[in-house]
């Protein structure tokens, strides 16, 4: 079991305003992104339409980019520690099932951070949650195991976010069970490498 799940989550303030700032820019881009694309939108024009000011914005982030990250790296986070804990168990189905049916749940979201401008972003930030787990799990493997589950870790995160990604697409989407059962069929995680 990962010993230090805390580590996964997004730094706390406790000052209402910021937690507010934040949550409105988050908001705030995902309902500019249904629109077009991150480089059509300008940092005054996200401001204006999350009720801050400018430089409210830059005390926060250093770019729409940097927000963006932000963004990716709370729903990864989210829905890693959702199914963290299911995927220790030795029947992984029920983790399969909690992400997709997380993922379904908030379909707009995912859809917006999968199919659209932060598809990179939301990519990096599972890999490198990836990273920090495997790392906790299997440190002090020899370097070749290393390399292998490197490689295992960025097959198996481009599996799940492109077969996600992929569903999100379809008009007629499958049940979450449906997708579930075919990322479990898809991506193995092992108990060792």
């Amino acid at each position: 079991m990962i010993k230090r799940l805390d580590q996964l989550k997004a730094p706390a303030t406790t000052d209402g305003r910021q937690i507010r700032s934040r949550s409105a820019m988050h908001q705030t881009l995902l309902q500019l992104l249904e629109q077009k694309t991150l480089e059509q939108i300008s940092i005054r024009e996200l401001a204006a339409a999350a009720g801050i000011g400018h430089a409210t914005f830059y005390r926060h982030y250093s770019s729409k980019e940097a927000l963006l990250n932000d963004l990716a790296a709370d729903e990864i986070r989210h829905m890693v520690q959702l199914t963290l804990p299911l995927l220790s168990e030795s029947d992984s189905s029920a983790a399969w099932l909690e992400m997709c049916s997380y993922v379904d749940q908030h379909r707009q979201l995912w859809t917006t951070l999968l199919t659209g401008g932060a598809a990179s972003a939301v990519k990096e930030e599972l890999l490198q949650i990836s990273r920090e787990i495997a790392e906790q799990l299997y440190g002090d493997q020899p370097r070749a195991n290393s390399d292998e589950m490197e490689l295992t870790l960025i097959l198996s995160v481009t599996t799940i976010l492109e077969t996600l990604s992929w569903w999100l697409r379809q008009a007629r989407p499958f049940k979450p069970q449906k997708v579930a059962g075919i990322l479990q069929s898809r991506v193995e995680f092992r108990s060792a490498p």
